[in-house]
């Protein structure tokens, strides 16, 4: 009797968690279980097969096929012309969108590399492995002795070395080599491969490199080939051998052309406040396959329309309240125009009404093959939102959920919630401040010719697909009750983050030296009020969605909470900072306070090169030497700092709070530059202040 009992007792026990669990979700049940049921996976990766079997270069005669695909698609599910359409950029290697030049259009038919001494041997060719031929080659046929210039992206690597009319081999990437040994020092043809640990390791991947030559650039592009490491080490070692090799490389097609960059655009109207929208973006460009990178993207946001637009129609959902659209791109260059071209895609804090965007950028990754995660990042500090706490917690919904397809793979969910970082269309929509979250993963496959439809999992592209359908259907309908409880959920998450950095502050202070006591109170204390400020601006994004009385009630209370904690973290750094003898009445800086202001004046995020493209000589090397620290993030934030309010020393503030502390002379000199080649100026009373 007492073993009978014990297990009628603990029965509820045992489930008590579960159901706990299940109440923590902010999507309720029923919205859960239909996108379950619904969104496929099996058919996303089918989407994905057919998209990989386009060479889905940007501005190409194949990307436009592949985007006809996307297109007929949206046909076959229903949508109009009015709902679903393409639209078409000119790209030709000279138009330009903000500061980002268009690339060439392109198409090849044929390419071929074949050793010709010291004895016959075909090494590559096109189009059976179509990352062989370096995107945007002109056609070709030269016939030339091989030389080696290690990696031949530096000047030092071509020191003794002659290259008239010879052909270049190297481990650099293709676009860089080209430049320097075909442009500057008068080869006629590049070849690259990998040289890289993950090469060492899979010696038969070929990485993906390409020309993207600039405007002046245009009519000197002859062509380049990528092989495998193995292929180029064995040609390397004859080469250092003193072997005489000569290799013939040859192309067949036009090369480069005027081409257009096209964006499929689809549309989900809302009910009752359909100018508020919400964005799914994926980028449906790279080599021929790219799968996982990212036709797994593109296939997944089609599966997400296909969905929703049946469960709409067909009424196991009502329409949405807020509208939906959903676009492919090509990545970066195709997204500009299109954002340049429809000025009202802006945030709230911009007085916009887009309120959220997820990127689906590689998200089919089979996790036990690849040995990978889902990586899911917040937005930036510049960007504080409460959909990085929406997406958090759909991400748990799933991880409690068991999605399974017929031909998926058995591995378990494993994800991250990490911090922001680059790297795809989500910058784009954080610039505009468009709260934008990426979904990748990371794995060895990454723009090789190893990135192939067999390694992407229909489970793993299910879960993405319930995070991201799940998290918009949710913003798109949110009211006040909802509001309610994602205050409540901000706040907690808030909470934590706040206590997160505020140990991260004391660590700061506790690893210092005694000369350096009062410049690392200054910085702890700078974490601590700049991620107090950011837990506030988060907190009021929620009124973007929702607004009440009791909301903004809800709000004050959760706000008033947040000071609170900041103050009380103040006061233990405080304690700390005094016992170990800093000057806690006067904080210190390692320099005096800049007040200049500056102002923007372009849209958009700055493309990649700036601002060294457009600097000579030591001005523009000093971007790629080791005095210049600022990474690619950190100075995607810099940018995204200046807002015509914020001073020099503000915005090294905000990014030494959010990253690591950065010198005050070195955000200054950024600034200066950037004024300098004509995308910043300086707001005049600033200026005058400064005086």
């Amino acid at each position: 009797m007492k073993i009978v009992c014990a297990v009628i007792i603990s029965i509820p026990f045992l489930f008590a968690p579960l159901a706990g669990e299940e109440q923590t979700n902010l999507l309720d049940n029923k919205t859960r279980d239909l996108l379950h049921e619904a969104l496929s996976g099996e058919l996303a990766k089918e989407h994905v097969i057919q998209i990989t079997r386009y060479h889905r270069i940007q501005g190409s005669r194949q990307y436009r096929d592949a985007a006809h695909y996307v297109l007929q698609q949206l046909r076959n599910y229903g949508f109009s012309e009015k709902d679903a359409y393409i639209e078409s950029f000119p790209s030709d290697g000279k138009v330009s969108y903000q500061t980002w030049q268009s690339p060439s259009g392109w198409d090849i038919s044929w390419g071929e590399l074949r050793m010709t001494e010291p004895y016959d041997e075909r090494i590559v060719g096109y189009p059976e492995i179509a990352m062989s031929v370096m995107t945007y080659s002109n056609a070709g046929d030269v016939t030339a002795e091989l030389v080696w210039v290690g990696g031949g992206t530096r000047d030092d690597d071509y020191t003794g070395k002659n290259l008239k009319g010879k052909i270049a081999l190297a481990t650099g990437y293709g676009g860089e080599v080209n430049r320097l040994a075909v442009l500057k020092y008068g080869a006629k043809a590049v070849v690259c491969f990998l040289d890289d640990e993950r090469a060492k390791e899979h010696p038969d991947m070929l990485q993906y490199t390409g020309m993207w030559p600039r405007t002046d650039e245009l009519s000197r592009v002859t062509f380049g080939f990528n092989l495998t490491n193995r292929q180029g080490t064995k040609l390397r070692d004859m080469l250092m051998a003193r072997k005489k090799v000569v290799v013939r490389g040859q192309v067949k097609g036009i090369g480069l052309e005027p081409g257009f960059m096209d964006v499929v655009v689809a549309h989900i109207r809302g009910t009752e406040r359909p100018e508020e929208e919400l964005v799914f973006s994926a980028h449906l460009d790279h080599p021929k396959e790219s799968a996982n990178d990212n036709a797994s993207g593109s296939g997944a946001i089609l599966d997400i329309t296909r969905t929703l637009k049946e469960l709409t129609d067909n009424g196991r959902l009502p329409r949405p309240k807020r509208s939906l659209r959903f676009v492919w791109v090509p990545e970066w260059n195709g997204t500009m125009p299109y954002i340049d071209a429809h000025p009202e895609i802006v945030g709230p804090a911009l007085g916009g009404k887009f309120l959220a965007n997820m990127n689906m950028d590689m998200v089919g990754e089979n996790l036990e093959l690849l040995h990978s995660k889902l990586i899911l990042t917040r937005t930036p500090d510049s960007n504080p939102s409460a959909v990085n706490d929406v997406v958090e917690n759909m991400a748990q919904m799933v991880d409690r959920m068991d999605v399974r397809t017929p031909r998926g793979s058995l591995s378990e969910f494993n994800y991250r919630i990490t911090e922001y970082s680059g790297g795809s269309d989500h910058m784009m929509f954080i610039d505009r401040k468009i709260p934008g979250i990426m979904f990748s993963h990371t794995d060895y496959t990454h723009h090789t010719s190893e990135d192939t439809p067999d390694k992407v999992d229909p489970a793993e592209l299910e879960r993405c697909e319930i995070i991201a359908a799940g998290t918009m259907w949710y913003l798109a309908n949110l009211g006040e009750s909802q509001g309610v409880d994602l205050v409540h959920l901000t706040v907690a998450n808030s909470a934590k983050r706040l206590a997160d950095d505020a140990r991260r502050a004391q660590h700061i202070l506790a690893g210092t030296t005694k000369d350096a006591l009062s410049i690392s109170w200054t910085e702890a204390l700078n974490i601590i009020e700049h991620r107090a400020q950011g837990e506030v601006e988060t907190l009021e994004s929620i009124l973007t969605f929702t607004k009440s009385e009791r909301i903004a009630k809800e709000l004050t209370s959760a706000k008033d909470e947040t000071r609170r904690q900041k103050t009380h973290y103040v006061d233990a750094l405080h304690s700390s900072a005094a016992e170990q003898g800093a000057k806690i009445d006067k904080p210190t800086s390692d320099t005096k306070r800049d007040a200049r202001i500056a102002i923007r004046l372009t849209r958009g995020p700055l493309d990649f090169g700036l601002p060294a493209s457009k600097l000579k000589g030591k001005d523009s090397l000093y971007y790629s030497s080791s005095e210049f620290t600022l990474n690619g993030d950190e100075q995607f934030e810099l940018v995204n700092f200046i807002d015509g309010r914020r001073t020099v020393s503000d915005i090294r503030d905000a990014l030494s709070a959010e990253f690591t502390p950065i010198q005050t002379e070195m955000v200054a000199h950024y600034l200066e530059v950037l004024v300098k080649v004509g995308v910043v100026k300086w707001k005049q009373s600033s200026i005058t202040n400064e005086q």
